[in-house]
């Protein structure tokens, strides 16, 4: 099982592991959503010219405005794992890292401690690294707790870096307004988790204007393609669709709940995106529900956890609940 627990996404692997069978897979291990931007396929592309530095500048005003801040503070890079690792070559002293949370998180800067999120305290001299919604359990630090965390960093060497890959679907726990050039912040956001279009590979860092000068120039000309400047633009400016996909997450992560409720489970950490849930053998439900192909994600670091995305249909959903019945 250790394979599938690096990260989600494994179909192939998984199709070799336990066969194609009679229907036809269920993803639910990346918390990826399921019902991606409708437009993507609508948009004329030019893939015979170099991408237009004009659309860059469109796509990263159009993200600024959905997060809440200024355009000078955003740049657009080809996905939040590179932008994230980009950050160790920037980014100068000790740092700590939230945990559980993303394995990247541990790895993009040197020798970085892991601490356990429930005991940061903010006052550690060190770079603290989390995520918020934090991933796999869902947890929301505060917005008013993290901006202690950065006040007690405003006269020093160190950083409070936020991955906020999740805050699409939870707006209200993100520090995107607070963003300014005297801030010692550096926040994370990625495109395809909430519009469901991870393939695109698209993500930005938020940042005062002279650490999203080091990240222009390390990109250097054309860091995304034509087609992740068009959708990224057209999908960000769509402000109807992204109102409406709250609602409808938050209302189809509530059917799972109910779900796993008369499964006899309960999710232990949430988001609208995915549920959490803790089973004496997590192990032996990853393999019974992959035996009706149905991925979901482990832990190797937790062998009482599960992780489960939103199934994307009535249909995907019955058959994760007969699956969760069959012993």
């Amino acid at each position: 099982m250790n394979s599938f627990s690096f990260h989600g996404g494994r179909l192939a692997d998984a199709e070799a592991r336990f066969g194609r069978g009679n229907a036809p897979w269920i993803d639910l291990s990346t918390g990826i959503n399921p019902h991606g931007w409708p437009g993507a396929d609508d948009l004329a592309v030019d893939w015979h010219a170099l991408p237009d530095a004009g659309a860059l500048d469109n796509l990263e005003a159009a993200a600024a405005a959905c997060f809440g801040t200024d355009r000078a503070h955003v740049c657009a890079v080809p996905g939040t794992e590179i932008g994230l690792r980009m950050l160790g070559d920037i980014l100068p002293g000790p740092a700590i890292h939230a945990q559980p949370s993303y394995r990247t998180h541990g790895e993009m800067i040197p020798h970085s401690r892991p601490v356990a999120l429930t005991e940061l305290t903010g006052a550690e001299e060190a770079t603290i690294i989390l995520a918020n919604p934090n991933n796999p359990d869902g947890l929301i630090t505060p917005p008013t707790t993290l901006l202690g965390w950065l006040q007690a960093r405003q006269n020093g060497a160190s950083w409070l870096v936020v991955d906020e890959a999740f805050a699409d679907a939870t707006p209200h726990s993100s520090l995107a307004a607070h963003m300014e050039d005297e801030q010692r912040l550096i926040i994370f956001r990625s495109f395809g988790k909430f519009f469901g279009l991870a393939g695109v590979r698209l993500g930005f860092v938020l940042g005062p204007r002279t650490l999203i000068a080091q990240y222009r120039q390390r990109l250097g000309s054309w860091p995304l393609s034509a087609a992740a400047l068009a959708v990224g633009m057209a999908a960000y400016r769509d402000a109807d669709w992204i109102a409406a996909m709250r609602i409808a997450l938050r209302e189809q992560a509530a059917a799972l709940d109910a779900v796993l409720a008369r499964r006899g489970f309960r999710a232990v950490g949430a988001c609208p995106l995915f549920r959490l849930i803790e089973t004496a053998d997590a192990a032996a439900l990853f393999e019974r529900l992959a035996r009706h192909a149905i991925l979901t994600r482990p832990f190797d670091y937790d062998p009482h956890w599960l992780r489960l995305g939103l199934p994307a249909s009535r249909e995907a959903l019955d058959r994760l609940d007969a699956a969760l019945a069959d012993d």
